[in-house]
């Protein structure tokens, strides 16, 4: 119950109204980082909080509108992408090592460690087992640059190691989480060669290259990285972890400005889904907190959640992780239809 009521808070996708983040007292500067769904209407260097635009946490009714449309097309395809009763469509994790040991394992292959999603979701009699696969296409390595290009080797790893041996097809796939991040980032916000903005550029770039290897997908959730202020390495550690849920929020306001007429942002590109150039793009779960200084909707992050790098995740850490999107899979009105077992679409 505990982990549901934190995926409703986290996702801004839930069926019920989320009411506007509450004020988090804090220093009176905008150089104080504080969790994106708490920051609200105030500004971090400039840069407004919410997850959404207008410092909410939820997408506005046209996006919302373009989701639900989106959540609908997804459907049983054979491996050519043909409907078929007996297909299935796959739910894929795209993303670097934190992403594998938090949707699967920390080598990328199965089994599936039984407190990440995949291994919670393998033992949830609630999960559809008829039509859904649940794909690990993340692996330790892969950052945004390595999902930039459509022609790049993971996604060929993907194909011939990960959806071949189960019978399935890159034309199956039809939702995606996606945790990305710049591996070894050194400019902070708000330089206009900040890593964030380097990685918004990345992300657009992911985003078309999805739809191109993956013409069914319908439907991608981003995460941003958890905290990372025990990090002991450069690998990625404050505030850039921090700063890159910046780069998720302002690809999908671009995607969103794009859809209301405005011409595509000139870092992250065309993200236009009716073009279908892009799949729709939506938060999943937000997992940033500072530390152990716990968010609005109780979310911390201990030195116990994390490997001595300060940069992975621990078991607990990856639990945490796993906990939350198995939440938020289940309650999201994206997603719950396709996801659990005995439920219709539309």
């Amino acid at each position: 119950p505990a982990a549901l009521a934190l995926a409703f808070a986290l996702s801004g996708c839930a069926s019920a109204p989320i009411a506007p983040p509450a004020v988090v007292p804090g220093p009176p500067t905008d150089t104080a980082r504080i969790a994106l769904s708490d920051l609200g209407a105030r500004s971090y260097f400039g840069n407004t909080g919410g997850l959404y635009a207008s410092g909410l946490n939820q997408p506005p009714a046209d996006h919302d509108a373009a989701g639900l449309a989106g959540r609908n097309a997804i459907r049983p395809l054979d491996v050519n992408g043909l409907p078929s009763a007996a297909g299935k469509y796959v739910l894929i994790s795209i993303g670097m090592s934190n992403t594998t040991q938090e949707w699967c394992s920390q080598s990328s292959a199965p089994p599936c460690a039984a407190w990440t999603l995949m291994g919670r979701a393998s033992a949830d009699p609630e999960v559809n087992r008829t039509n859904l696969v649940i794909v690990n296409g993340a692996a330790a390595g892969q950052d945004a640059g390595k999902w930039s290009a459509p022609t790049a080797a993971t996604y060929d790893r993907i194909r011939d190691v990960r959806l071949g041996p189960l019978g399935l097809g890159e034309k199956q796939v039809q939702a995606a989480w996606v945790k990305l991040a710049v591996a070894n980032p050194s400019v902070g916000l708000p330089a206009d060669s900040a890593n964030a903005r380097v990685l918004f550029r990345q992300l657009g770039e992911v985003t078309r290259s999805l739809k191109m290897r993956y013409p069914n997908m319908q439907l991608v959730f981003f995460s941003s990285r958890i905290y990372a202020g025990y990090a002991t390495t450069q690998l990625s550690p404050e505030p850039f972890a921090y700063e890159e849920g910046f780069s998720v929020k302002w690809l999908i306001d671009a995607q969103i400005a794009e859809a209301r007429g405005s011409p595509p942002n000139a870092t992250a590109g065309t993200l236009s889904y009716a073009a279908g150039v892009a799949p729709w793009l939506a938060w999943g779960p937000y997992l940033w907190a500072n530390g152990t200084e716990a968010r609005s909707d109780g979310l911390s992050w201990s030195p116990a959640d994390f490997q001595g790098d300060g940069t992975h995740p621990s078991p607990s850490g990856e639990s945490k992780v796993g906990a939350m999107l198995l939440a938020f899979f289940k309650t999201s009105h994206y997603t719950r239809c396709w996801f659990l077992a005995g439920q219709i679409c539309g």
